[in-house]
């Protein structure tokens, strides 16, 4: 029996989301089997003091202040990046070209361009390449996918999707990079709209043309520095659009920073003509399903609890009825990841999907600007 692989990582970033992916490194081979070793071996951040702590924390070897010196080396065979969005481009592009696999955050990049580079680079250096879109791995979201493309539903008609959160409802919440659009690409749009324009495209199709609207509520805010200084807002605090897809079918898009008492509320409804699917992250392993056939007197939304067997991704956890949460859409998300690497398979959602992602993302930013309906090709030739 020959040695067993070991698949070397080098994670650059290392807070909100450098914790969700060290989780799930450290988990996937509990619940899974990878088929190979995976070995946190450096973590990446410019602040030498916080990143070495978080890598002690989290479970990685080493630590790095120069993400390039990681991205150089020859043992490191996976970068994962974490960073603020204007960094993205950056790094993965030189990490393809160092012949490094990539996983990246969402969204891709801060515009169109970059992420079009980004995905050039991966057709170029044939690695696996993934985006963090990881609310397409909770079993009830892979199960209405499952349903979908069963025709279960049939044609679809309708998909009203949003992401509402209050977390930048206080006007004294300090001055953060999601606040700059030279770090952030975009706001809520980006930061949280990305989701559901993610999942839109998995579970409904792909996007033709797109109007809406945003808006800023908080124009400066308060930076960090204790001297009263003031940082300028310029990316949209909330954002509205609508959608019309190459299938027929049509959508309606909301994302918000500013929707007191929503946490993290990601939810769709999709109508098609032989039945309705529901699902809301808040409530993550329950999917509602109405279906038209169903018996006169018992029409209307039934609950499937997605914690059984048959349910994608959910053998690998609990018995029945055990409920999983928000950080195994990220242990599923990765073991994806490892899957590929070992069986030579490219996992979506990958860069093509990032690209496709930020297209819409950029339609609805130019259908603002010029204050009409913004065909995706307009924009790239899909």
């Amino acid at each position: 029996m020959g040695e067993r692989q070991q698949i070397r990582i080098g994670m650059i970033g290392y807070k909100f989301m450098g914790k969700a992916h060290s989780n799930a490194y450290r988990q996937v081979p509990f619940f899974f089997d990878p088929g190979a070793d995976l070995i946190m071996d450096t973590i990446v951040g410019r602040n030498e003091d916080e990143v070495r702590e978080a890598g002690r924390k989290m479970g990685w070897r080493s630590y790095e202040t120069d993400w390039r010196k990681v991205v150089e080396r020859n043992d490191i065979d996976v970068i994962d990046i974490v960073t603020p969005n204007h960094m993205h481009h950056e790094i993965a592009v030189a990490a393809l070209e160092a012949g490094k696999h990539v996983i990246c955050e969402k969204p891709l990049a801060i515009n169109l361009d970059q992420a079009l580079e980004m995905k050039k680079a991966a057709d170029k250096a044939k690695k696996i390449n993934m985006i963090v879109h990881n609310y397409r791995f909770a079993p009830a979201v892979q199960f209405a996918k499952k349903m979908i493309a069963e025709g279960k539903i049939g044609r679809i008609h309708h998909i009203r999707a949003t992401y509402l959160n209050d977390r930048l409802l206080d006007p004294k919440q300090p001055f953060r990079w999601r606040l700059s659009k030279a770090a952030a690409g975009s706001g809520a749009l980006g930061d949280i709209g990305s989701h559901i324009i993610d999942l839109a495209r998995f579970l409904v199709g792909e996007f033709q043309e797109v109007t809406g609207m945003m808006k800023t509520f908080v124009s400066e805010r308060p930076m960090d520095t204790g001297n009263g200084a003031m940082g300028k807002v310029d990316v949209d605090d909330a954002v509205a659009f609508l959608a019309a897809f190459k299938n027929g079918a049509v959508g309606v898009f909301e994302a918000t920073r500013y929707a007191g008492g929503n946490k993290n509320g990601n939810r769709f409804e999709i109508n098609g003509e032989k039945g309705s699917i529901r699902w809301d992250l808040e409530n993550m392993n329950n999917l509602q399903v109405y279906l038209v056939d169903d018996e006169v007197g018992f029409g209307g939304f039934r609950t499937i609890h997605c914690t059984e067997a048959i349910h994608p991704y959910a053998q690998a956890y609990w018995p029945p009825g055990h409920i999983i949460g928000y950080e195994h859409t990220f242990i599923n998300l990765i073991h994806e990841l490892v899957r590929g690497i070992t069986e030579g398979a490219f996992p979506a959602p990958d860069f093509e999907d990032g690209l496709r992602n930020q297209a819409v993302l950029e339609a609805v930013e130019l259908s603002v600007e010029r204050g009409r309906w913004v065909q995706i090709s307009e924009l790239l030739d899909v």
